[in-house]
């Protein structure tokens, strides 16, 4: 696995590592090796062996998004955020700008992507409003690092099954921020899409995002999430059978290997399952492309 000048090797026999290494050397490339898998891109990696699983923490980033938020000596948040979801706020209070309001969001971004999913949400919602801030919206932000200041020793715990099967589970919030902005606002009725794909019961995508067509109904909403997270678990399939291929497991991920997608919604798992060429009274106006995925 390979970021710009960053790489992790994988084997099931570390001779085979070393051999690589040996030959990239013998190229002339400049190496610095590590004794073990301790980190990765900001990334603190632990494997315990005695229960088998890997716990994924970034002590140092949300260190430095507590700093860079200044928030003192405030209690922590049991939660990322309210109950009621972010609204724009167009006539709140103007931001108190005493930091850089893009710069801890795309930190936070980093942080959800790679070991925090269950701040996704969170960041999403303040993701929002980079280029509109009010107040309300560093209070929100400001939130996401009291409850991290609470959490910071936590992470993502991978504990794999055994069995190679991909799950991916989606959800959908139809319409979300309707009762709670300008009804005539079109980005106010707007559905978000929830989904996580996980691969031997650990989650390696996940995504929180508003869609970008309007729904006109919940089995709408539901069927355009299933699409959207077709959209990633299509290309993470071919990868993973790739992989299995070139570390000795393709005779037995060929044999055993599934994919299951889980939705909630009856009207858009009976449409998802008709053969090509679906349509139904209600849904002959839906877009070519949510059919295809």
């Amino acid at each position: 696995m390979v970021y710009v000048d960053d790489t992790l090797f994988y084997s099931p026999d570390p001779k085979y590592i070393d051999d690589v290494i040996r030959k990239l050397e013998a190229e002339e490339m400049d190496l610095e090796e590590e004794d073990n898998v301790a980190g990765f891109l900001g990334v603190h990696i632990e494997q315990n062996d005695a229960d088998n699983t890997i716990t994924l923490t970034q002590t140092g980033l949300i260190d430095q998004i507590i700093d860079t938020l200044n928030l003192g000596n405030q209690s922590r948040k049991l939660t990322p955020a309210a109950a009621e979801p972010l609204v724009m706020d167009a006539e709140g209070d103007p931001p108190d700008g005493t930091y850089s309001y893009a710069s801890v969001v795309g930190m936070l971004q980093y942080l959800q992507a790679h070991s925090r999913p269950d701040i996704t949400f969170a960041v999403s919602q303040c993701a929002r409003y980079v280029h509109r801030t009010r107040r309300s919206h560093e209070i929100a932000l400001e939130r996401i690092g009291l409850y991290l200041k609470g959490t910071k020793d936590r992470g993502l715990i991978l504990s794999p099954s055994g069995v190679l099967d991909i799950d991916c589970y989606v959800d959908v919030d139809f319409a979300g921020l309707w009762p709670y902005e300008d009804k005539h606002d079109p980005s106010c009725v707007k559905s978000r899409t929830g989904f996580v794909i996980c691969i031997s019961n650990c989650p390696v995508i996940w995504s929180s995002k508003l869609q970008t067509d309007i729904a006109t109904s919940t089995m709408e909403a539901e069927y355009n999430g299933l699409s959207l997270c077709m959209r990633d678990l299509l290309p993470f399939k071919r990868l993973f059978l790739a992989v299995s291929c070139g570390i000795g497991l393709a005779d037995e991920v060929m044999t055993s290997f599934k994919t299951s997608v889980w939705e909630d919604n009856n009207g858009a798992l009976t449409l998802a399952n008709m053969e090509p060429g679906r349509m139904t009274p209600r849904s002959k106006h839906y877009a070519v492309k949510y059919h295809w995925f």
